[in-house]
Formats: structure tokens, sequence, C-alpha cells
């Protein structure tokens, strides 16, 4: 059932049907199929308001992340960004946006950079084509970036609060990976774009709307905004909650300061400055899409499918450095946070001991293996529900590139335990 949803999502286009019905329909069979066939109705109940809390979580986080953007967006915020990227070059540009990706993604998280830079270069971008290859290399660029920081991943993350690595330990020794994977694409797609101009987009309705601000407003709503989202890690770690409360509250304080800014000005001048406005242009299919995908994901981890899996690597293949590698290349297929989960409770930290080769390359691989498909990481899913990227034009374009990158950074990490560590 999860491999004919999956299909249904991938086949989207050719089979003129929104992704967002297949996931939400492949999710209900597949807890109807375990609540008949699983374990009893008060343990299916609580396997289910655990993955609700799970999923709440991420998608309350995805909706405050998008209608900051959005709120920063109706004030013309990253005119800020656009005005002073004067390059008429795609290549150049493009190694400008994914720099700024990578690093922006281990000081935000690889979700959050992703909905943010995508946004961005809706402004700096009129050719479509350009800008699903740039939302392309955002998504490697956002989860190489996450994978090397504590709090730009939330696998990485997973395995920093558990124990397994130490913040320290896995910045020096997953960085260098985690750029050869970032690097290696968008080196191979700059080389491929010389020569080509950037074609700016169309001056809209929205564009003209932003003389209507004080720059004085537009520049403390931007830095307001990405000071809110930037707070969210700092926020997770003083209080010890999950990163959706820090957004809230962000959006809480975005939300007064535009009320304050604007209160003087009568209804038809503020109205499309308000939150109100903000929320009317968030994308509610992609955000829907993810509750379906990751509820569907949920029944695979609950019906220990993702654990058997692991199991059966560990059995069958044995050598620690191919089946962390593959963990890495079924994030791809499913999502990579139960994948971890299961890894994490498969393998003891009295055998693997803190920061020992497992648990780094863990987070490498699994952080960028979600990178060779779309839907692979939230990184991906969020670009595909914002730049309505198709799933077969990722596989051709993109997934190749992703695969090399992540390879290469793999053979990297490798090579630096042999020679400065013991495998």
């Amino acid at each position: 059932v999860f491999v004919i949803s999956y299909l249904g999502i991938a086949l989207e286009h050719p089979l003129h049907i929104n992704k967002t019905a297949c996931a939400l329909i492949g999710a209900g069979i597949l807890w109807s199929v375990y609540a008949l066939y699983g374990d009893s109705h008060h343990h299916l109940h609580s396997e289910l308001a655990h993955t609700i809390e799970e999923v709440a979580q991420i998608v309350f986080f995805l909706m405050a992340a998008m209608t900051i953007v959005e709120l920063i967006d109706c004030h013309g915020g990253f005119d800020i960004i656009t005005k002073r990227i004067n390059t008429t070059k795609l290549s150049k540009l493009l190694l400008l946006v994914t720099t700024l990706t990578f690093f922006l993604s281990a000081l935000l998280d690889n979700l959050t950079t992703a909905i943010v830079m995508v946004s961005l270069i809706k402004k700096l971008l009129g050719r479509r084509q350009d800008r699903l290859i740039f939302a392309g290399l955002i998504v490697i660029s956002s989860n190489a970036g996450g994978a090397w920081s504590p709090i730009g991943d939330v696998t990485t993350t997973m395995l920093w609060v558990g124990g397994q690595v130490t913040a320290i330990e896995v910045i020096q020794n997953v960085f260098v990976p985690s750029v050869v994977a970032a690097v290696i694409p968008v080196g191979l797609m700059v080389f491929s774009l010389q020569g080509q101009s950037v074609h700016a987009p169309a001056t809209s309705v929205e564009v003209s709307r932003h003389h209507e601000i004080a720059t004085s407003e537009r520049n403390f709503i931007f830095f307001l905004g990405i000071g809110v989202l930037v707070m969210v890690p700092v926020f997770k770690i003083v209080t010890h909650l999950p990163p959706f409360m820090g957004a809230m509250f962000g959006l809480g304080i975005l939300w007064l300061a535009t009320d304050i800014i604007h209160r003087k000005k009568d209804v038809n001048s503020r109205r499309h400055f308000t939150l109100a406005y903000a929320l009317t242009k968030v994308d509610m299919s992609s955000i829907i899409f993810f509750i379906g995908i990751l509820l569907a994901v949920a029944t695979l981890q609950h019906a220990h499918i993702l654990s058997d899996i692991a199991s059966w690597l560990d059995s069958t293949i044995g050598n620690m450095t191919i089946i962390i590698m593959l963990i890495g290349l079924f994030s791809s297929i499913v999502d990579n946070v139960p994948m971890v989960a299961a890894s994490m409770s498969m393998y003891s930290i009295a055998d693997y001991p803190q920061d020992s080769f497992l648990w780094q390359f863990l987070a490498f691989c699994a952080g960028t293996g979600g990178s060779i498909l779309i839907i692979g990481s939230a990184a991906g899913l969020a670009a595909m529900g914002i730049e309505k990227i198709d799933f077969f034009w990722y596989v051709r374009k993109m997934s190749i590139l992703a695969l090399i990158g992540y390879l290469a950074g793999a053979g990297v990490y490798v090579l630096q335990y042999q020679i400065f560590g013991i495998l």
C-alpha cells in the first residue's frame, strides 16, 4: 500500500491527480490495515497519539515558518537582499545562493532555510526552469549544511540529544564531508550554466505595493522576522521545548510588531501587510501533504518494518560502512527520522561509544541521503510544495547530482577516519 501511494505521489503530473490526495488516501488505508490486523486497540491508540504528536510538531513549525516568510515578503523585506545581488550571471548567482543556504541551514535548520531560500529565488528569477534548478540545489545544500550541525537537521539533533554525538566532534568530523556533498553537485551545475544570464521576474502587484511601506519599517520587519527564526534553535537549547514553540512564539512577536506599525493606517492601506493576509498566501495543500506522508511513514515504523530492514541489513551485510550508507539511501525513500530512530534502538551506546564512527557517519548519511529524492527530506517536501517541483523532473535533473555528492562525501568521511581515527 505504501509503494502504491508513493507511486501515486511520484506520478502526480502524468495522472493529473494531486499528490496530497494520494498521500492522505495512502495514510488512511495504511492505518486502517494496521488497525484491523495489528495490536490491541489500546496500543494502537497510544501509537497514533504519539504519531500525531510528532506530526503536529513538524506541521506547526512549518506553518509558523512559512507564515513568517510570507509576512516578510508582504513588507518587501527580501528586497534588502535582492537589491544587493547585482550579478547578471546565473552561475555566480547559484554559487551565492547555495553558499548562503549551506551555512544558514546549520544556523537555523534545513527546513526553515529551504523555505526562506526557495521563497527568495522567486524574487530573483523570472524563468521557472531556472527556479527549479535553484530549488533543487537549495534542497541539496540545505540538507548538507544541516548534517554537520547539532541543530541543523532533526536526525543530527536526535543523535546529539540522545548522547550519541557531541556538538564539537560532529562539527569537526562531519563538516568537510558535508561541504563535499554540496560542492560537487553545485559545481557540476555551475559548469553547465556557464554563459547563461539571469532573467529577473516581472514586477507584480505585490512589488508595486512595497513603495507604500517606509524603508525603516521594511528593514525592521525583515531583521525581526529573520531574527525570530534564528532564535528558534537558541529557544530550544535554553528551554528544551520543541522548535515549533519557538517558531510560534516568534510568529506572535512578529504579529504584534506589524499590528503596532500599521495601527494608525486605514483598513484598506494595512490590509495587505497584516498576518491574516500573509496566511492566505501560505500553501495549505503542501502542509496537508506533509501530514499525509508523515502519517503514512509512521505506520512502517509502528509495524516494525523499518527496524526489520535495519536488522536485516545488519545480519545480511555486516559491514558497518555499507550498512550506514544504505540507511542513508533508504532515507531518500522514507523519512530519515524513523530510520535513525531504528538505528539508535538497534545499536547500543555501550557497544558503540559516544562520537564513534557509527554515530557520526549516521549523522552524515541520514542528513544528506534524503536529498537523492525530492520527498526524502522535510526540506525537499517544502521546496516541492512552494515551487511545485515534479517528482520525475527532480529524479532526472537532481538525483544523480545528489547521489554523486553523497557518495563522494561518504568517501571523504571514511578516508578521514582511516587517516585520523580507527574504524
